[in-house]
């Protein structure tokens, strides 16, 4: 019963800090609704484990000496403003101008959405030429034959052709295609959330300073539970929004969607830079 009392403490102010609109957050969140199953576990691993060598860092006391070195922190600063910028800026440009595979989609839609007749080409081709007599065949079905059969082998081997009616078939060139954007690989999303969160100094604020600061006052023994139930809350926070995520992909099947995800990013992600780059 003592230990489940700094235990919850450290639960409830470590949720605290992390639940909230932020860059690792928002990132996760995309990733959730884009990458595999093995990418978003990567880089909730990426989050949780940050945290709490960061949180236990600062209950060895390392964050003293981020205290005493504020030049360390003012480069973090600069590079992790930079980074953000220029992640909202391109953001930004999805939003308003959008582009990939979720354009590519809504045009496939408009292309193919409407079922082609039931009858093919070639039953067309057959009522439209007149059946021939037995006793006097007609001067125009041989040259109407030829052109016909000539539209049909040029449409049969033109590489543009494409098929169309019930089939499903998939035209070339539009295969694997989805309403998502392009799910960054393996190593770009683990490099991009080990971006967000070691080029954030609020991170080492939060972690380093406060929340060491705040575990070295539960006592001795209690400090080491409160660490735990901190380091646990970024466990079960980045946990849900990795992987409880994935179940907003139905509304992000539409291209409408990723404009205002991407709107919303962009705001974040410009906010959070401007603050970083005047010291905010």
């Amino acid at each position: 019963m003592n230990a489940l009392l700094p235990l919850l403490a450290g639960l409830g102010t470590g949720l605290a800090l992390i639940v909230a609109i932020g860059v690792q957050n928002t990132y996760l969140l995309r990733l959730a609704v884009t990458a595999s199953v093995r990418v978003v576990a990567a880089a909730v691993v990426v989050c949780a484990a940050s945290d709490a060598v960061l949180i236990l860092a600062g209950v060895l006391g390392v964050g003293v000496v981020v205290e005493r070195f504020p030049l360390a922190v003012v480069v973090i600063r600069f590079v992790g403003a930079a980074f953000l910028l220029t992640y909202g800026v391109l953001a930004a440009k999805r939003a308003l101008r959008p582009s990939g595979d979720a354009m590519r989609v809504e045009q496939a839609a408009d292309d193919d959405g409407v079922p082609a007749p039931a009858a093919a080409p070639a039953g067309q081709t057959r009522t439209s030429i007149p059946a021939p007599s037995a006793t006097a065949p007609s001067a125009t079905a041989p040259s109407t034959s030829a052109t016909s059969t000539s539209a049909t082998s040029a449409s049969a081997t033109s590489p543009t052709a494409e098929p169309a009616g019930p089939t499903g078939v998939v035209p070339p060139g539009r295969g694997g295609v989805t309403t998502r954007p392009a799910a960054p690989t393996m190593r770009a999303a683990v490099l991009t959330m080990l971006v967000f969160t070691w080029a954030n100094p609020h991170v080492y604020l939060d972690t380093l300073v406060f929340l060491g600061s705040v575990a070295n006052q539960q006592g001795v023994d209690d400090r080491w539970w409160w660490t735990i139930g901190a380091a646990a809350a970024s466990c079960l926070w980045f946990g849900a929004l990795g992987f409880g995520g994935r179940l907003l992909r139905p509304l992000f099947a539409r291209p409408l969607t990723w404009r205002v995800f991407d709107g919303l990013v962009a705001v974040v992600m410009l906010s959070f830079g401007v603050a970083l780059a005047v010291g905010a």
